[in-house]
């Protein structure tokens, strides 16, 4: 399998975001369950547990990393079924990410935002990111599981690229 880069920068006023989309011809209502239901995420990036609200912390555990860890997750603002923002801090530094579902005609499109602090790990960051994305999509459709390694390294240079493209289109 050779998956195809999705993601895309966006400059905005507060800084840079990464935008990967995903469809899916599905109601928005299922694919928000499949985004905030645990045995759902548990499907395509790991369980979670706890009292899920907006100004809550959640523990999730990442199921398709080697160790399986376990982190918090806050949840910033919750809006079924069209918007969910959390954020988390780790030794990499923190993640500030935002799903945006919209639905037309029987078919919903998922905007996955990750608010970067700065652009140094997105070479990382983007395969990363499409890998499980990818695996969203191959829990509600039945296809086979991705391997990371179809993701990464190859991918990198996709990503990396952005940033001094998107700089060449805001310059």
């Amino acid at each position: 399998m050779s998956p195809v880069p999705t993601g895309r920068l966006l400059r905005t006023a507060v800084g840079t975001d990464l935008v990967l989309p995903r469809t899916f011809r599905a109601p928005v209502a299922d694919v928000w369950a499949s985004i905030t239901e645990p045995e759902r995420t548990a499907r395509w990036f790991g369980p979670w547990e706890g009292e899920a609200a907006p100004g809550r912390t959640v523990k999730v555990q990442m199921a398709f990393e080697e160790e399986k860890p376990w982190f918090d997750l806050h949840i910033e603002a919750c809006e079924p079924p069209r918007r969910l923002a959390v954020s988390s801090i780790d030794e990499f530094g923190s993640w500030r990410l935002e799903l945006l579902l919209s639905e037309h005609r029987g078919t919903t499109e998922l905007q996955f935002v990750h608010h970067l602090d700065d652009e140094d790990s997105i070479g990382e960051v983007g395969p990363g990111w499409e890998y499980y994305l990818d695996l969203l999509v191959a829990s509600r459709d039945g296809s086979p599981t991705p391997d990371f390694d179809d993701y990464y390294p190859s991918m990198k240079a996709h990503y990396t690229g952005l940033t001094t493209a998107t700089d060449r289109e805001q310059g």
